[in-house]
């Protein structure tokens, strides 16, 4: 990706939202941005580490995915991305299967894992389990919780894409869970994913205190709330249609629909592993950009990629009428705006050890450039 000059980015998006702000009629918010993602990041915490001796990063799940790291030693080793996904994906695959076995009643059940085990890039829980990892504690401690953050986006696919919500036929490359088992097992089957994550935090969750798994299921709570994905969806719906929507509405909407569960996926991994309250502020910053970098990134793929690269319904929030970010800025702007939330994540990975912070970073790049 071309380098962007990010002093006259931030001009002009201050610009446009001015602009978007003097002639967008006003729509009450539920509650204020949690952040902006152009303010500029405090420096003033003590760096124990320099991201020139970070080892290299080799994302390639597509040809785009490649990063290029010419200032750095060549002989530092690489990290092979594509190899962590795929291990930590199985891992989570099969932890996901086990916890939910076919079992009476048989239907819900069928539902349930029809969708959980439907494939997909994994990324919130492999999110959680690198954020414990990061700061020291074991992959044990967290997967119940990346299970969990699996099973509440699961039912969130299921939910969107009902008749009354996305209305959607085509999920993962496959017929959406409604299509299959109707409408009516559909919202029981998430239903049921929903209420079981708690329980499978609660339960399943070993090596850590009482105290830091009650405040992880808080957490996880909050972000699917009225204060997370529920006030996102909401106020998604209501602005359908409208042609004057600015960019601090969409901003808030993207944060709380889409960022909110991936920043859960890094706070409940940093709060599972042990990590000090500092470690955790900075992974909640970290996943909030990438979080709206993967709803910036998801809206350009909706115009510009098909069906079948995408795996699911294209174009549909152009035949919705939603407002989107290419609606708003343009395909390239948004191409700024995304290079530019990564560049924010990756600077607050500042101070981590740079290893064990490589699967972070490599995960930023790959929702940045990401295909499908």
């Amino acid at each position: 990706m071309a380098s962007v000059n990010l002093g006259s980015l931030v001009q002009s998006y201050s610009i446009f939202n001015q602009a978007s702000r003097t002639n967008s009629k006003s729509f009450p918010l539920p509650r204020s941005f949690p952040f902006n993602p152009f303010k500029n990041i405090s420096s003033s915490t003590p760096k124990r580490h320099s991201f020139t001796s970070l080892p290299s990063i080799s994302s390639v799940l597509t040809k785009e995915d490649a990063v290029m790291e010419e200032d750095q030693d060549p002989q530092l080793p690489s990290f092979d991305f594509k190899s962590f996904m795929v291990q930590k994906g199985n891992a989570v695959d099969q932890a996901l299967d086990s916890a939910v076995p076919l079992r009476d009643p048989v239907k819900i059940h069928e539902a349930m894992r029809y969708s959980l085990l439907a494939g997909g890039k994994r990324v919130r829980p492999v999110l959680c389990l690198a954020s414990c990892d990061l700061v020291g504690g074991k992959e044990s401690m967290a997967m119940p919780a990346a299970c969990a953050l699996e099973m509440i986006h699961t039912m969130s696919l299921v939910h969107d894409d009902l008749p009354c919500m996305d209305n959607d036929d085509l999920r993962r490359g496959k017929p959406t869970n409604h299509k299959v088992y109707g409408e009516d097992i559909a919202v029981l089957a998430g239903d049921a994913l929903l209420a079981f994550s708690f329980e499978h935090i609660a339960v399943s969750t070993v090596g850590v205190t009482p105290e830091r798994i009650v405040r992880a299921i808080g957490e996880l709570a909050k972000s699917i709330g009225t204060e997370g994905l529920a006030a996102g969806q909401v106020v998604d719906i209501s602005s359908e249609g409208l042609t004057d929507v600015g960019l601090d509405h969409l901003e808030f909407i993207h944060v709380h629909k889409t960022a909110a569960l991936l920043e859960a996926a890094a706070v409940l991994g940093a709060i599972l592993g042990g990590g000090r309250d500092e470690d955790v502020e900075k992974l909640r910053k970290f996943a909030r950009n990438i979080g709206l970098l993967f709803q910036v990134v998801d809206d350009i793929l909706d115009v510009t990629k098909s069906s079948k690269e995408l795996g699911k319904t294209a174009g549909k929030d152009l035949v919705a009428d939603k407002v989107t970010y290419p609606k708003l800025m343009g395909i390239n702007k948004s191409k700024e705006f995304a290079e530019k939330l990564k560049s924010d994540a990756l600077e607050l990975l500042q101070g981590f050890d740079p290893e064990k912070s490589a699967p972070l970073i490599a995960l930023a790049n790959y929702i940045a450039y990401r295909q499908n």
